[in-house]
């Protein structure tokens, strides 16, 4: 049922498919530094790309918010209603004054940031599958579902992401979910528990939120870590089962959740991960997309310590620096099978039709 949306529009050609709004950033009385989570952390990632002049304002795809049609292609009724309530939305994102806000001050300020971010995801599912590759810096909301949220993520961003692929974009029927947060991926796991065309790979520390049982079942590849964690184990675990999990399913997309609270002191992930680490993961599981010429959605997700925006800045500049993100490939599609197999049937049509 396929219904108008601005999130499909083409994004202008010049653009890198970097996708981000300034309405990212949650903002409002100083509530949200009751939660660990730096709720500006997406606009400082932007800023140490234009320090780096990797990018500038007019280079980036700007995000659109999610509208209620389109949140309704996952999300129930139901469960849209439940966030016209504040104490709901102060449960999800465990932020408790938020209870006692009015909703329209909730809505503007907590939820819309949220619903850009949902909108910012989408929109670069769509530009990954014409590019190659895209990142959106906010997004990777993957403890929601279509009728819970929890762990502040109210919208199911990667579940969005990969229905509206399915269901508008052609030759996309198979996708991979690589989630390393570092908690368990239970929102895209409920969503997708019966979906024989998802296969999931979860790294997560086994100990902590939200320990979900029934979403497990539907992990096809699930890596569960102890407690403090280190570089050299977890690398090689995310090389083995990143390569695993491709070598066993090639999909038409891959949604990589990058969560960056595997880092080394982050209060919620427990796992102890170094930026040098975590610069490196990225890079094994774009080169594995690469390699196999697979395009790659990259979400931020989940990272609650002051230092990871600039973390996940100079992971996109390596990912840049070593040619596994670039602008020009990405606008001749170079790398895209899509694009190729494109090119080559129009050759074949230009060839059938001198033969006739």
């Amino acid at each position: 049922r396929p219904h108008r949306t601005e999130l499909y529009e083409d994004a202008p050609s010049a653009c890198w498919p970097i996708v981000y709004s300034p309405d990212y950033n949650i903002t409002f009385m100083g509530l949200e530094k009751l939660h660990p989570f730096d709720a500006g952390k997406w606009g400082k990632v932007i800023n140490f790309l234009k320090e780096e002049k990797l990018i500038a304002d007019d280079l980036i795809v700007q995000a659109r918010e999610a509208t209620d049609e389109d949140l309704l292609v996952v999300h129930t009724r139901r469960y849209l209603n439940k966030l016209k309530w504040s104490f709901v939305v102060a449960t999800i994102t465990e932020i408790p004054p938020v209870a006692f806000l009015p909703n329209f001050v909730v809505q503007r300020k907590v939820l819309k940031p949220l619903r850009t971010q949902t909108g910012g995801t989408i929109m670069a599912g769509k530009l990954a599958v014409d590019r190659g590759w895209a990142i959106n810096v906010g997004g990777g909301f993957h403890h929601c579902s279509s009728d819970k949220g929890g762990g502040f993520c109210a919208y199911a961003d990667i579940t969005l992401a990969i229905k509206f692929l399915f269901e508008r974009v052609q030759g996309v029927s198979k996708a991979t979910i690589i989630d390393l947060d570092a908690h368990q991926g239970n929102g895209h796991e409920r969503d997708f528990m019966d979906d024989h065309r998802v296969y999931i790979m979860d790294v997560y520390n086994r100990y902590i939120y939200p320990g979900d049982g029934f979403a497990k079942r539907a992990i096809k590849r699930k890596v569960e870590l102890e407690w403090g964690t280190e570089d050299t184990e977890y690398l090689q675990k995310v090389h083995t089962h990143v390569e695993g999990a491709l070598n066993e399913v090639k999909p038409d997309i891959i949604v990589y959740n990058a969560g960056t609270d595997i880092l080394d002191g982050d209060p919620l992930g427990g796992l102890a991960i170094s930026p040098q680490g975590i610069v490196k993961r990225d890079e094994v599981v774009f080169k594995a997309a690469r390699s196999r010429r697979i395009p790659i959605l990259m979400v931020t997700s989940g990272g609650y310590q002051k230092r990871t925006a600039r973390i996940i800045a100079d992971s996109i500049l390596n990912l840049h620096n070593l040619g596994l993100i670039d602008k020009e490939l990405a606008i001749s599609g170079a790398g895209n099978p899509k694009v190729e197999q494109m090119i080559r049937d129009s050759a074949k049509d230009l060839t059938n039709l001198s033969l006739q």
